[in-house]
């Protein structure tokens, strides 16, 4: 299955990195010498990928500027403005229009890839494992400590969630057993699905998939245990990132 399109949400303002996003957006913070933008645009790109929209809002015209001096890294990049923080579902549902512009395209799925992670999951394995299940969306997931688990039951379909590993668990889906994981900020979706987000304004993608697994839709997890993974949220993540980058 071949992907030629994804959508890369940098809007958000960057708190939990403060005080690197002071002066610029969190896609612009640099990891031993790479700015998260270039690192996940050129993974993307050396996938397969030849289109993606990036949603910005946070210091918007830094993130234009800097497409723009780089040739967009040979990629067709279009832009989605936000003038308010939509969170992924609402910034997904604004940038839809790029996925569905011809019939080819709304036939593909495309991957959503947060900026603020960094992974050696293998997207090639992700995507065939999406089209093999006959997902509707599918979410990078590994056993793993986290302050909010997704829930799957034994076929990894989604299921609920739950606040860490003692909170009341919200569930959409009954199962005789449950596996918590934690989602990698990592999707491969399919176009018919936007077309089933009801949801407005600002609201988390996550809620859109709650609500389409209680009515059976297959929202799945993709196991990512054996792969490495970053959450560059942080000052000292992106350190640490650094010097992984760097003995590598």
């Amino acid at each position: 299955m071949r992907i030629r399109k994804a959508v890369f949400p940098v809007a958000g303002l960057g708190t939990r990195l403060r005080p690197l996003t002071d002066d610029r957006p969190k896609a612009l913070v640099e990891v031993a010498g790479r700015t998260m933008l270039e690192i996940t645009l050129t993974r993307l790109r050396d996938f397969g990928v030849r289109e993606v929209i990036v949603n910005v809002h946070h210091f918007a015209d830094m993130v234009v500027d800097f497409l723009k001096a780089n040739n967009s890294f040979g990629m067709r990049i279009e832009v989605s403005r936000e003038d308010e923080l939509l969170d992924t579902g609402g910034g997904l549902k604004k940038a839809a229009w790029f996925f569905l512009e011809n019939y080819n395209s709304a036939e593909q799925p495309f991957i959503l890839h947060n900026v603020d992670v960094i992974s050696t999951i293998d997207l090639g394995r992700m995507v065939k494992f999406h089209g093999e299940h006959q997902a509707l969306a599918t979410m990078a997931a590994q056993d793993r400590e986290t302050s909010r688990y997704l829930l799957f039951d034994d076929h990894y379909q989604l299921c609920g969630r739950r606040a860490g590993r003692d909170g009341n668990a919200e569930l959409v889906r009954s199962s005789q057993r449950m596996n918590a994981l934690a989602f990698s900020g990592i999707h491969v979706i399919s176009p018919r699905l936007l077309d089933m987000v009801t949801e407005k304004g600002v609201f988390s993608i996550i809620s859109t998939y709650l609500r389409l697994a209680a009515q059976g839709q297959r929202i799945l997890a993709f196991r990512a245990d054996e792969y490495s993974w970053r959450d560059l949220g942080k000052p000292e993540n992106v350190a640490q990132a650094a010097q992984d980058l760097e003995r590598s």
